[in-house]
């Protein structure tokens, strides 16, 4: 039998066995991966060459049922050339960085360039850029080992053991990798970074009880495992044996993640294309976009930064196009949208590149004050199973999950079951009551860092009742 607190739960073997320092050279340097490139380009025969090149070491813990199960790391490289004759262009990727793989990739792609039909969208590639300086690398995340990540999953697994009727289940999942860019025409981009993200449910051994949280940051230092798992163990004893309330219109207390949930598929309806060409939420009935309009509560300010200390984020995009500070909603007015090279040069604008992170700004009210303004209300840990309805209002559906509690006379009074919603992120935003302070979320689906507060809203749709968990 295995000891609480100890490796045992799990054959020690299995940190044995993992990686104890990432491997020597795993993050390519500036210096490496421009060097490599160069030999690449001078390979091609083509008319241009474009070159990416991602490189990294990605090592985790993963554990289910009060055990350790896997620990192990992965050390990975892999590069993508794009040959273009003309309008045409082809792809082709390898993970093996020998002379002979990389002259075979190089023909590869030649070949499939010539063989594709003209692209009439090409853009010619970019000259040499600027980019604004970003420290998103962290040793204290890069340098970890298999025993300090174990650790970590052990301020689960002990409480989860001791209490006797939980199950813990998680994965800590922790990245360091650089991406660099080139070409022909002399351009060259290098980013490195690092994460650190964990997520973990725990659920009562009767089956009514679920709770769940994650956490994600660049340092693992700013990381308090104790804490996240203290309040997934803690979600899971108060939801236990929920009862049903009649769906409706609630006043809801949305947790960071459950915002995030929602709001960040914002970030999918910001292209100027779909709304100048009528296919979006931001796009003007007659023509045009809503750019200068209100569309939410004033309260509401919603960017993208590389540099921003709660993002630390890439400050190009895949073409090697610079990407800044990028206000997309600012006292409530949509205020821009991206723009494509593509689409840019068409409509006489500035190209602005896809964001590679989504931030919106909170406020002071704690969760607890909240709660105690709330004579009748429901508050969410997560939403989840997200499927969009309508395109023109951002309308979506999903349900609650992993700890839904009624709150009355300022108080949670009880669990309840998980509610099935349809909700668009314009309607929560429209909704605010009171707004929360602004934390890195560890569940995220728009492909880059998010940061999003507790909402407090008014009149949200909960149009069913769901019997999961």
């Amino acid at each position: 039998m295995s000891r609480p607190g100890s490796f045992s739960g799990s054959p020690k073997r299995l940190l044995d066995r993992a990686a104890e320092f990432m491997p020597e050279g795993a993050v390519m340097t500036r210096e490496r991966s421009q060097a490599l490139i160069e030999k690449i380009v001078k390979m091609s025969k083509a008319d241009g060459i474009s070159v990416g090149v991602d490189s990294g070491y990605q090592a985790n813990i993963r554990f289910a049922a009060n055990q350790m199960s896997t620990a192990g790391g992965v050390k990975n490289s892999q590069i993508g050339i794009e040959s273009t004759f003309g309008k045409k262009h082809g792809v082709a990727t390898t993970n093996d960085m020998s002379d002979e793989s990389l002259r075979r990739a190089v023909e590869q792609s030649e070949t499939l360039a010539r063989l594709s039909p003209d692209d009439p969208e090409i853009m010619p590639a970019l000259p040499p850029q600027t980019y604004l300086p970003v420290n998103g690398y962290f040793d204290s995340t890069a340098n970890l080992t298999a025993e300090e990540r174990a650790r970590a999953a052990l301020t689960a697994l002990e409480p989860a053991r001791k209490a006797g009727d939980l199950k813990a289940a998680g994965f800590l999942i922790v990245n360091a990798g650089a991406n660099a860019l080139g070409n022909k025409k002399g351009l060259f981009a290098y980013n490195r970074g690092t994460t650190a993200n964990y997520t973990l449910t725990v659920r009562t051994d009767d089956g009514t009880g679920s709770g769940w949280v994650a956490g994600e940051h660049p340092d693992w230092r700013q990381l308090d495992f104790a804490a996240l798992s203290a309040r997934a163990i803690e979600k899971a004893r108060l939801s236990r044996n929920p009862v049903a309330i009649e769906p409706g219109r609630y006043t809801v207390i949305l947790e960071p993640q459950a915002v995030g949930d929602l709001v960040q598929l914002m970030a999918f309806y910001l292209d100027a294309r779909e709304s100048d060409e009528g296919r979006s939420a931001f796009a003007k009935q007659g023509g045009g976009n809503k750019v200068g309009e209100k569309i939410v509560d004033s309260r509401v300010r919603i960017f993208s930064d590389p540099q921003d200390p709660q993002l630390l984020s890439q400050p190009y995009d895949g073409d090697g196009l610079p990407i800044s500070r990028q206000v997309w909603v600012e006292n409530g007015v949509l205020k821009q949208l991206y723009y494509s090279r593509f689409w840019a040069q068409k409509q006489g604008k500035q190209a602005t590149g896809y964001p590679s992170s989504v931030k919106m700004e909170g406020g002071t009210m704690s969760m607890d004050d909240m709660i105690k303004s709330t004579p009748r209300g429901v508050l969410v840990t997560r939403l989840w199973y997200l499927r969009e309805v309508d395109p023109r209002t951002i309308l979506y559906t999903g349900l609650t999950r992993d700890g839904t509690f009624l709150i009355e006379n300022g108080k949670i009074s009880k669990a309840i079951k998980n509610f099935r919603f349809n909700d668009s992120p314009l309607f929560l935003l429209n909704n605010i009551d009171a707004l929360g302070p602004a934390v890195r979320l560890g569940g995220t689906e728009a492909g880059g860092a998010v940061v999003m507060p507790a909402i407090k809203a008014h009149d949200f749709n909960f149009t069913s009742l769901s019997d999961a968990v």
